[in-house]
């Protein structure tokens, strides 16, 4: 199989190179980040935070500014809406943004994706001002226990069975050129 799993939106779209080259970034850390085996050293209990530095070097080298702590100064804000005197009035951190291709990162782990956080992330980011592609980034599976037993959440199959919903029904029309799904 390949490493990292990926789907890029409309189907009938070929992938541009910012997507292939992005993919790329994530599978030069395979071994650091990959959440399909159940592993000794618990990466299949990673956090967003911790995937997240260790592909940011890679991702800087092609172009994204990219979250590097918990900070204000350390955050990637984006703006919504404008108020008073063209002052951001309401703004959304989000993980990293390419400002030359306009494009906005999402990477969720571990509770992520069992908590619907595509959801949250596929609307929050369609109202980002100048975001014209959306990277969604989600674990293979993620292991956790419930009531003492083992339990497994797919979150990259679970969202893209919710992008090929979206995308199939046309009902919901997102405001991307282009959706780029990861799982890592």
């Amino acid at each position: 199989m390949t490493y990292p799993s990926w789907s890029y939106y409309p189907r009938n779209t070929r992938p541009p190179k910012w997507a292939t080259d992005l993919v790329g970034a994530v599978a030069s850390h395979h071994s650091e980040i990959d959440t399909a085996p159940v592993r000794a050293d618990g990466a299949d209990r990673l956090t967003s935070d911790y995937v997240l530095a260790k592909i940011r070097s890679s991702m800087e080298a092609i172009g994204y500014t990219v979250e590097s702590g918990k900070q204000a100064s350390q955050k990637i804000t984006r703006p919504v809406l404008f108020g008073e005197d063209g002052r951001p009035q309401i703004s959304y951190d989000i993980d990293a943004f390419h400002d030359e291709l306009g494009i906005a990162v999402e990477v969720e782990a571990g509770r992520g994706s069992n908590g619907n956080a595509d959801y949250r992330d596929i609307v929050r980011t369609s109202l980002l001002l100048d975001a014209n592609f959306f990277v969604l980034m989600m674990p293979i599976s993620y292991h956790f226990k419930s009531g003492g037993r083992p339990q497994v959440v797919t979150g990259y199959a679970n969202s893209r069975g919710q992008l090929d919903a979206i995308y199939a029904s046309q009902r919901l029309r997102l405001p991307f050129d282009g959706v780029l799904l990861i799982g890592y």
